[in-house]
């Protein structure tokens, strides 16, 4: 991915912007646009700025130059943190998340910075989740991140932590969105998963160095939750929590919307199944079903990903041994067969026999029973099978 490094003064003049006391997101957005870059707001006068619709008094606090000391003070912690400023204008700026209605004019990172440009899927849900929301975090979250998928969520307790902890356990990828400074620890019970993610994943918040978890960041960090990912899958919450706050972001972002349905006598299941109700949500039992609802292109690109991973790098092995150049029958069966499938157009059983003259029906049953297993080919009614990933 292409990076911007972008000079310290670049760097201070857009953090400066950002701590403007009563400027937000949106304001800020209309200035970039009418002076084309932070630089220009500072140097424009205060009747200028006025004339782009601010306030006086917020005019003359953005001609003074107030808010660079604290840019300053915010680029001396960003280096002692080793994390980074990915600025609006940069191109590591997602896509995804700049098309949303208020995107903010600044992420800071820490971690594998060229993650903001993977495909990624949000799982969110209670911090008080049942064993069973738990368990369907786990599960999604690991199987999703072994299809090649991104998880994100916002490193709460309950679903966040449980779907965070299962990508990095299939040594999957996974960003966590803060409420607060990337280099603050919330919850201080999560550690060893904020490490983690430093390490192996990627941090990221709106909100400056040092920002306390205040109860109010945490709805508005939702839409980046949300804004980052191609879809969003409730897992548990309440009627008004968070996770149906998210699901109600994604709607409006044109985002997937999908949830795991639950036990209708619990009330941590009443965000998901009503979503299922209403028709918001798609229902999903399993990572399939969040999968086959990406664009085609993408689905594309996750087979191919898939495919080099497990065929082509030796993922699929001979019950004889690991050498590459060596491969059992049936691997060379499996590999034609999944070559010949396509990801949106199924193929009957009858049809694949006719194509591989000289195999038998219970050889080319073992090779689709071979790629099922490894996840690379599902079947549909009728003895349909397709290539997924």
């Amino acid at each position: 991915m292409a990076s911007c490094a972008i000079s310290q003064e670049e760097e201070l003049h857009w953090l400066a912007l950002l701590m403007l006391p009563g400027l937000g997101t949106v304001r800020s957005l209309r200035l970039l646009e009418s002076f084309g870059g932070p630089q220009a707001i500072f140097r424009a006068s205060a009747s200028e700025l006025e004339g782009a619709g601010l306030g006086s008094a917020l005019a003359r606090s953005i001609a003074s130059g107030c808010s660079f000391e604290e840019a300053v003070d915010q680029q001396e912690k960003l280096r002692e943190l080793g994390a980074q400023v990915i600025t609006l204008h940069d191109p590591r700026y997602p896509q995804r998340l700049r098309d949303i209605f208020d995107p903010p004019i600044v992420l800071f990172a820490r971690g594998c910075v060229d993650l903001l440009g993977s495909y990624g899927i949000a799982i969110v849900g209670t911090r008080r989740p049942t064993p069973y929301g738990v368990a369907a975090s786990e599960r999604l979250g690991a199987d999703l991140a072994q299809a090649g998928l991104t998880i994100i969520s916002g490193m709460a307790r309950g679903v966040d932590t449980a779907a965070h902890r299962a990508a990095l356990s299939v040594e999957g990828a996974t960003i966590a969105v803060f409420g607060c400074g990337v280099d603050v620890l919330y919850p201080a019970d999560n550690r060893r998963l904020y490490e983690s993610i430093a390490q192996r994943g990627l941090l990221v918040s709106e909100f400056p160095i040092g920002a306390p978890a205040y109860p109010q960041n945490f709805p508005i960090r939702n839409r980046i939750v949300s804004g980052l990912s191609l879809g969003v899958i409730v897992v548990e919450g309440a009627q008004h929590s968070g996770s149906a706050i998210t699901a109600r972001l994604a709607s409006e972002q044109s985002r997937e919307v999908f949830a795991v349905p639950g036990n209708i006598t619990s009330k941590m299941s009443w965000a998901p199944n009503l979503l299922i109700k209403q028709g918001t949500a798609k229902l999903v039992q399993e990572w399939n079903d969040v999968v086959n609802e990406l664009p085609a292109d993408i689905r594309r690109e996750l087979v191919n990903r898939g495919q080099r991973q497990l065929l082509l790098d030796g993922g699929i092995q001979s019950d004889g041994g690991e050498d590459k150049g060596m491969l059992a029958p049936l691997q060379v069966l499996s590999r034609k067969v999944l070559n010949y499938l396509q990801v949106d157009d199924p193929k009957q059983l009858d049809e694949l026999l006719e194509s591989f003259e000289g195999i038998s029906s219970s050889e080319l049953i073992a090779a689709l029973f071979d790629l099922e297993m490894n996840g690379l080919v599902r079947q549909l009614p009728g003895k349909n099978f397709v290539k997924v990933w």
